[in-house]
């Protein structure tokens, strides 16, 4: 079925500066004591993740390439001859799970496509973890990524997805740059019907977490700050 002997592993990492060995399983340990070569978005922090779980590993052993918006597209597909050569390589995220809103989706995608065994590992994953707790419909929602920056463009987006949540019973989620989260929040409690259900998921994993779900007409008299904050968004209109 495959064609090499060398595996793709998906490492998840913790959201933050969150204690490691509550929020990933031990067998990411233990694979991580087994790996050396890695791909990552940034080697510094994915050096420092590694250093968490296994501080006896010798960093000058790691060989890493480095996968974020400076790299060439063309370059990426040399970054799995490791795996053709029957060396195992791991797949870091930046946070949370590889692959899921993070751009080794296309790493996995080419490793798919040569013939190389992809193995996601168990962990925590920013999305499923507001989505779990949100008390929304778990059996149907859409991930949106970011809205739109241009306040027109988000308006109308913010508005489409509304109508879809009540038409389809669907849990719509998105994201936002962390200093744009109190921006977003005021535009959605402006926007969205004063009976949607909304919740704020932030923080996730860290001491400092909260999920919380009402309505957008008592968001309206809360006072949230998420400046800087990573924040998961959820809303649904109900019938």
């Amino acid at each position: 079925m495959f064609k090499f002997s060398g595996k793709l592993y998906l490492i998840p990492t913790t959201m933050g500066a969150a204690n490691a060995t509550k929020v990933l399983p031990l067998h990411v340990k233990e694979m991580v004591e087994n790996l050396d070569i890695y791909i990552a978005e940034n080697e510094k922090t994915a050096r420092r993740h590694i250093k968490k779980l296994v501080p006896e590993k010798q960093q000058s052993l790691l060989k890493f390439y480095s996968l974020n918006k400076f790299t060439e597209a063309s370059e990426i597909p040399s970054f799995l001859n490791d795996c053709k050569e029957g060396r195992d390589i791991g797949l870091l995220s930046e946070a949370g799970c590889p692959g899921v809103a993070d751009p080794g989706a296309e790493v996995v995608k080419i490793a798919h496509r040569e013939g190389i065994q992809v193995i996601p590992l168990v962990g925590p994953s920013s999305i499923l973890l507001a989505m779990m707790g949100s008390g929304m419909n778990g059996q149907r929602f859409t991930f949106n990524g970011y809205l739109p920056i241009d306040k027109k463009e988000r308006k109308k987006e913010i508005k489409e997805l509304e109508r879809l949540s009540l038409e389809k019973q669907e849990a719509q989620i998105f994201i936002e740059t962390p200093y744009r989260n109190n921006k977003l929040l005021e535009d959605l409690i402006q926007i969205l019907h004063p009976t949607t259900q909304l919740c704020i998921a932030c923080d996730l994993t860290l001491p400092t977490e909260f999920i919380v779900t009402k309505p957008v007409a008592a968001w309206q008299k809360t006072k949230t700050d998420l400046h800087k904050r990573p924040a998961i968004f959820v809303f649904q209109k109900e019938i």
